[in-house]
């Protein structure tokens, strides 16, 4: 028996860690394969040893786990494939955590350290709006007035005492200014941030990425990164489940993570998901190798390791969406659709993509063109996903307006893809 990390919630609502014994996977026999697959229910998600015997399938069973998953989706969400057509703002990439896998981060003085002003803001926003884009994505480093004087200086300069005051007031101006609407993912929150950024956003997200503790330790992904313990993240997701905020979140696979890992990971959103519903969005995202990197000798997951987490991820969750980014599946992202995935994410037609900008996003048309060739119709979505839309509506003030005036009578964003 191997230890490994679980994290619990409490009928107090607090989420604790405690050390379990769990058995290591080993790959089924076809047999066994055929009886793990016989006991799958539609429409009912899987229990977490099916999802530990399917996740490490064999090549040769993997069709047929495709299969499976492919026809949860159609049941969930048949014949399309959303996209949230967006401008990415980062605001800052100033960081105090140094993940082994970013490129994204920068200290000040860094070669293109940059915190975006508000003209810049608009500028790009309302280039986006004639583009037809409805998302502006947020992202930005977790408080990195923390570590550095330079954040402090900046802020203060602009007249904010944070950060997340920073961010708050440039949701409100693209929120005022424009017809997009804010999506923010601004790393870890307080109840009391997740409440104020809900005023000025209609969903905000966080990736989980994993539960195991074990990768915070010396030399490994999360070292040297205070915001990637899995319970406070966990905290923040859940903090926004008790405000009813839609909210996305996911697991980032290939950073030194086991299959059980992967697994635990999205047992833990679905646990809240289930005591909270307000998980719109699950983003199954792959981890890629880049020169500058600490992990940079690291091995990528391959696409069967992908196309089995996602498959996973459908049949753990069977009613909640799940995304898988086009442009780090390259180039054969539509093979992701065979593995039940309803969502490409957020594309930009104007604006690279920050977190990974060695991998452009494919161009909308390729985009429609491949997923029409798997038998499904693109259709465009706004930054909330339309099962949430009324939730958002019923409170009254500007941030219900524009999206009421954004949405089309099928939950969707009004402008046809």
């Amino acid at each position: 028996m191997n230890a490994a990390t679980a994290y619990i919630t409490t009928p107090r609502r607090c989420i604790i860690r405690v050390t379990v014994a769990v058995s290591p996977i080993k790959p089924a026999r076809r047999d066994q394969f055929q009886d793990i697959l016989g006991d799958v229910r539609p429409g009912e998600p899987v229990s977490r040893e099916t999802a530990f015997a399917l996740i490490c399938c064999s090549d040769h069973d993997l069709p047929e786990l495709l299969a499976f998953a492919r026809s949860a989706k159609e049941r969930f969400k048949p014949g399309a494939i959303t996209y949230s057509r967006k401008v990415f703002l980062p605001l800052t990439n100033l960081c105090r955590d140094y993940c082994g896998y970013c490129t994204f981060r920068r200290d000040p003085g860094d070669p293109g350290a940059h915190t975006m002003m508000p003209d810049e803001v608009l500028e790009v926003t309302r280039a986006g709006e004639k583009l037809g884009c409805t998302e502006a994505l947020f992202s930005l480093g977790d408080k990195p007035e923390l570590l550095f004087a330079e954040m402090r200086e900046t802020l203060h300069h602009l007249g904010y005492r944070s950060t997340l005051h920073y961010l708050e007031a440039m949701c409100e101006l693209v929120l005022r200014e424009t017809r997009l609407l804010p999506h923010p993912n601004p790393g870890l929150l307080s109840g009391e941030w997740i409440a104020r950024l809900a005023a000025v956003s209609p969903s905000m997200g966080l990736m989980l990425e994993t539960t195991n503790a074990a990768l915070l330790g010396p030399g490994r992904a999360h070292d040297n990164a205070p915001d990637k313990v899995p319970a406070k993240r966990l905290r923040t997701i859940e903090e926004a489940g008790k405000q009813n905020v839609p909210f996305t979140t996911g697991l980032l696979i290939g950073i030194g993570e086991s299959l059980e890992d992967r697994v635990d990971t999205l047992l833990a959103i679905r646990a809240l998901h289930e005591r909270y519903g307000h998980i719109q969005e699950v983003i199954v995202q792959n981890f890629r190798v880049k020169p500058t990197i600490r992990m940079a000798n690291w091995a990528e997951p391959r696409q069967g390791d992908m196309l089995r987490t996602v498959a996973v991820a459908r049949l753990l969750l069977p009613e909640v969406n799940i995304q898988a980014p086009p442009n780090l599946s390259t180039p054969y992202y539509e093979e992701l659709i065979e593995a039940g995935i309803n969502d490409w994410g957020g594309v930009s037609p104007l604006t690279p993509d920050f977190i990974n900008p060695e991998k452009p996003w494919p161009h909308l048309e390729e985009l429609r063109l491949r997923t029409e060739s798997k038998g499904c119709q693109l259709r465009q979505r706004l930054p909330v996903y339309p099962e949430f839309v009324d939730s958002v509506t019923a409170k009254a003030g500007l941030l219900a307006d524009k999206l009421r005036a954004a949405t089309g009578d099928d939950g969707l964003a009004r402008r046809a893809a």
